[in-house]
């Protein structure tokens, strides 16, 4: 449970809805660089933006303007880090990010040294900085800042592989870890089975990593799959944390929509002026 949080503390409103049992919906983030991401994805009703540092060419400056403009809307600013490297993390992390998402991750070792790198102790070890965007950087005692920021920050840790899908119960056992996501896509291909999001073995999968978060207290996550009935299918065993889309697959799905509407219209004009 989370201590009741100090005004000047921007609430991470994903968390509050992961922990009521809620889905928590996120907007990828690869093309856009603005500051008004964040409310254009309030406006479209996501819950956290999904920004993401492992698949593009976005700096480390740029992800820190938008998490930054991200803390008044209400729409939760998580970075995907390129890795799982301490300086990946812990920039962002003091840059404004409200959590970070660390891809690939196998073993119960591996998720024990981000939570490590990503919380302050007595939870992890990771140093203490000085004012903070996420407490509106007002003065804090560093007890204060340490426990305020432990308790909203998500820590998210992907699982791709089926070694980590094995290792799922003692990953979701960690300390400081919040989040198990998996990632589809990635795990497809581990089990040589590319995109067939609705074989057994993904269900599977599924099954397990829910279990284990039930077990531990913890929240499970699904990325990479976006057709309707398969999303509706594993929200229906238990997945909570949610990839909805990316702004490049949105804006491409639309654009196409667009241009079918619109050559249609000269189609259909055609098809009069024969008649």
């Amino acid at each position: 449970m989370m201590t009741k949080l100090n005004a000047d503390l921007f609430p991470n409103e994903t968390r509050q809805k992961l922990d009521a049992g809620e889905l928590a919906v996120g907007l990828g983030v690869r093309q856009g660089r603005t500051s008004d991401t964040a409310m254009v994805a309030k406006s479209c009703g996501f819950d956290w933006l999904f920004i993401d540092m492992e698949h593009n060419s976005m700096d480390l400056d740029a992800a820190a303007q938008m998490c930054v403009a991200a803390l008044p809307t209400g729409v939760t600013p998580i970075v995907r880090v390129p890795g799982p490297e301490s300086f990946h993390a812990t920039r962002i992390l003091d840059a404004g990010a409200m959590g970070v998402i660390v891809p690939h991750v196998d073993t119960a070792e591996q998720a024990r040294r981000v939570a490590d790198i990503c919380k302050f102790p007595p939870l992890g070890k990771r140093s203490v900085p000085g004012s903070m965007p996420q407490l509106g950087y007002a003065t804090y005692s560093q007890e204060d800042c340490c426990r305020l920021l432990n308790e909203s920050t998500l820590i998210v840790v992907m699982l791709e592989t089926e070694e980590a899908i094995a290792a799922a119960d003692e990953i979701a056992a960690i300390d400081g870890i919040d989040v198990l996501l998996i990632g589809t896509s990635d795990l497809s291909a581990d089990m040589g089975i590319h995109g067939q999001f609705d074989h057994p073995r993904i269900r599977a999968a599924y099954e397990r990593v829910i279990a284990a978060c039930a077990k531990h207290g913890k929240h499970p996550g699904m990325g990479g799959i976006y057709t309707p009935p398969l999303m509706q299918n594993y929200v229906s065993l238990g997945a909570r944390f949610l990839l909805g889309g990316s702004d490049l697959s949105l804006l491409m799905q639309a654009g196409k929509e667009r241009m079918h509407f619109l050559d249609g219209l000269l189609d259909a004009q055609k098809d009069s002026e024969v008649a």
